[in-house]
């Protein structure tokens, strides 16, 4: 029964705009450092299309990272109806929403994955951001599927790794350990990349490519969660 009226669209509605309102209130009262801006900056300058990745539990936060004369984002987000609060609180901070799973875009039966595969590739050859949880939608904890390193390979975007954290949050006990991060405190941002995936790679190098992404999303969380004065979050063995 109460997830019943959990799920309806009033309520969705006035939650998602709480969920918007919250997180620009993080947003604007923290005291970021922002890492990395070195390696990041030329490709915002350049204004083509990127991929931008962060783990499922930091989904919060990213609209604190990305400048608004960026490169416009799409977030992907799955059509369960979880997915479809959260998409309702992002289009309400200004961001474009892609419906669908990120896991199986090659299967016929994926939740509309290949449909939402093909509008990510659009996006990014328009010259947009798309963003992308590796280990979403459902896991394992901080282990990337490859679907990031595909749309590289097909697009010729580079990948932007994204990780923050914030001296005052709560973690809560889902499967993706979500940091909700409270007001009023610091906070550190941590870019790295960008990764580029050649065109022509194949199964091994794209493996590889998918394990460097990982590699380098486990360490910006790392270096983030470290920095706030935390013992960093860690993916299971």
């Amino acid at each position: 029964m109460l997830k019943r009226l959990l799920r309806a669209h009033p309520v969705q509605n006035a939650l998602a705009a709480l969920l918007a309102a919250y997180m620009r209130l993080v947003s604007r009262t923290t005291r970021w450092e922002v890492r990395g801006l070195e390696a990041v900056e030329p490709v915002w300058r350049g204004g083509k299309g990127v991929i931008g990745a962060f783990w499922h539990g930091r989904v919060l936060m990213t609209i604190a990272g990305w400048p608004a004369y960026a490169q416009r984002p799409a977030i992907l987000i799955s059509r369960s109806p979880d997915g479809a609060f959260i998409a309702r609180a992002t289009r309400r901070l200004g961001h474009d929403v892609i419906r669908g799973s990120g896991r199986n875009v090659r299967k016929s039966k994926d939740k509309g994955g290949s449909a939402a595969f093909r509008r990510m590739i659009a996006h990014v050859q328009a010259g947009g951001c798309m963003a992308l949880t590796p280990d979403g939608p459902r896991g394992p904890l901080m282990q990337a599927s490859g679907g990031a390193v595909r749309l590289a390979k097909l697009t010729g975007a580079p990948i932007l790794c994204f990780a923050w954290s914030t001296r005052w949050r709560l973690v809560l006990p889902s499967w993706d350990r979500l940091v909700l991060p409270l007001p009023f405190g610091r906070g550190v941002m941590v870019w790295k990349g960008p990764l580029v995936v050649p065109p022509g790679a194949e199964a091994a190098q794209m493996e590889n490519m998918r394990m460097q992404l990982q590699k380098t999303l486990r360490e910006g969380t790392r270096e983030a969660d470290t920095a706030c004065g935390h013992r960093a979050i860690e993916a299971k063995p």
